[in-house]
Parts: structure tokens; C-alpha cells; sequence
């Protein structure tokens, strides 16, 4: 009721917020207030940080929380479907604006050091964004190298005035959705690429080697796939996500696709041959029956 009050009330939005609570990146089992979480924010630190998603366990382990996590700042856990409308309508918190970190132009709050780096990398990427962008066309609105992730190769996010993933999914559930909304608030995705993991790298260095690798673009719609489910979104097509998946382990287990189809191939030329032999025998069959019955109407003719 406290959440829908935020939604609906503007007069006692302020007042009704002192009562939100949040389990978070550091409060465990326990909830945390928003008045908690700003005194114990950092100094240089400027905004609320905060996740949407269907669940604590959905969330605690998204590759959005990896360089928040790293960087010791506190993210809240948003995960009641009301969280998101609630959101919408709580702007800011004793003057510390609220961050959502599934979108675009989130501020970690990087030293001018690290911005420096990051341009520099960026310059170095650049060519795979562009090569990354053409492989997946209309499916994302560009791709960008970023220092969100730690451990993970990729992720995709939304833009900032657009619904996040979690929002999707939630009006994707609405019997009654207004349909011509969900034409221009649907989330357009930015693929972020994580400079700094091995994957990303040797893909680099794949395509600068060769531009039209068949192999490495089968990588790229998979990491593509990979990332759709661990920021929340669904699959556009499970069935060429679970081919890939299906290619992968008969690699890992030397399955040769060429050997496969030898055998598939050996396999209906013996059937077709067990249907010969079989035609064949019963061919037989009706001429030994044809011949059997000629020698009865012979023998009842002598008697």
C-alpha cells in the first residue's frame, strides 16, 4: 500500500517514503531505508543506485551489479512489479536522484584517469562495435564498449527514458496492455561490451584476422542470445539459441557434424536395401507359392 501511495499520492509522496524498504547489495536478509542507505553512501558518490527485476535471486548476481559491487557502492533491490511504477514517480531522495542500473549512462563515478582509459579503449574496439552492430542489425541500436561488467563478456541495456527489461516483461503479462504504447516505450537495446574479458578480446582479434569468419559471427548471435536472458529480456527465437547451444556440445564432445551424416546417410541405404530384400523375398514367395500349386492340380489330374 506504501508503494502504491508513491504511485498515486504526490501530496505525501515525500512523507511516505521514509517508510519504503529494500533488501540490497549489503543489507543481506535484512531491509534497508532509503535514509540508511544515503547516510551510508559514499562521499564522492552522487545518486541512488537500484536494480528491477523478478526476484532477490534474479538479481543479486546480474551482471549490471558487477563493476557497483567492485567500486563498494550499495545497489537496491527492486523486485515487486508495483517497484517500477513506484520508481517512475520517485525521482530523487533528500536531494540524491535515483539510478537505475539496467540503462544507458549510468555514472560510476570513474576518476578522470579512468575516463581516460575508457576513451582509449574505446578508440581500440571500435572496429568490433561496428563489425558487432552489422551482425545484429536491427536487433540492437548500437553496441558500445563499457566498464559496467567485471566478469561478464556482455549485457544489454536500455535507454534511459524507456521501459528497463523488468517493465517489459511486466507489460508483456497485461491482458489489457495498450498495444500502441509498447510500440515506442518497448526497450531498445544497447549491447555494452566488457573490453577487458578474454571472450571479447579473442573475438577482436578473430575478425581483424578475418572479417567474414563464419564461426565468430555464430559467437557474436551467441553472446547476443546469452546476454538477452541475463538482463532480463526472453528469447526472440529459442529454438536457433538451443541449435547453437546443441553445436557447442557436440564441439566439447568431437562429435564431427561431416561423420553424422556419413552415418545417416549409411543408415537409409541399408534400409533402403532391407526393403529391397524384403521385396525381393516376397517376390519368391508368390513364385514358390505359383509353383506349388501347379504340381497339386498335376498330381489330382493323374488320380
Amino acid at each position: 500500500m506504501i508503494k502504491l501511495g508513491i504511485h498515486e499520492d504526490s501530496k505525501n509522496r515525500k512523507k511516505l517514503a521514509e517508510f519504503l524498504r529494500y533488501h540490497s547489495t549489503k543489507s543481506g536478509e535484512d531491509r534497508v531505508s532509503l535514509k540508511t542507505y544515503v547516510e551510508r553512501m559514499k562521499e564522492t558518490q552522487k545518486v541512488i543506485y537500484y536494480i528491477t527485476g523478478e526476484s532477490k535471486d534474479a538479481v543479486q548476481n546480474s551482471p549490471f551489479l558487477e563493476a557497483l559491487k567492485k567500486r563498494d557502492l550499495e545497489v537496491l533491490y527492486l523486485v515487486d512489479p508495483i517497484d517500477e511504477y513506484a520508481i517512475q514517480q520517485l525521482k530523487d531522495y533528500q536531494g540524491k536522484s535515483m539510478a537505475c542500473a539496467t540503462k544507458e549512462g549510468l555514472d560510476l563515478g570513474l576518476s578522470e584517469e579512468e575516463k581516460k582509459q575508457a576513451e582509449e579503449r574505446k578508440a581500440q574496439f571500435e572496429d568490433l562495435c561496428k563489425k558487432v552492430k552489422d551482425i545484429l542489425g536491427k536487433k540492437v541500436e548500437k553496441v558500445v564498449i563499457s566498464d559496467r561488467m567485471v566478469g561478464s563478456p556482455c549485457s544489454l541495456v536500455t535507454g534511459e527514458f524507456g521501459w528497463s527489461a523488468n517493465m517489459e516483461r511486466i507489460m508483456r503479462a497485461q491482458a489489457l496492455r495498450d498495444s500502441s504504447m509498447s510500440t515506442y516505450m518497448v526497450a531498445k537495446k544497447t549491447m555494452e561490451l566488457n573490453p577487458s574479458h578474454p571472450i571479447i578480446e579473442a573475438l577482436k582479434d578473430k575478425f581483424a584476422a578475418d572479417a567474414a569468419d563464419s564461426a565468430a559471427k555464430d559467437l557474436v548471435w551467441l553472446l547476443y542470445e546469452t546476454s538477452l536472458l541475463t538482463s532480463g529480456f526472453t528469447l526472440d527465437n529459442p529454438g536457433s539459441f538451443s541449435n547453437r547451444i546443441h553445436r557447442l556440445i557436440k564441439l566439447g564432445l568431437s562429435i564431427d557434424e561431416d561423420s553424422e551424416e556419413e552415418e545417416e546417410d549409411e543408415k537409409e541405404d541399408e534400409e533402403d536395401s532391407e526393403k529391397k530384400d524384403d521385396g525381393a523375398m516376397e517376390v519368391d514367395e508368390e513364385k514358390f507359392k505359383k509353383s506349388t500349386d501347379k504340381a497339386k492340380k498335376k498330381t489330382k489330374k493323374k488320380k
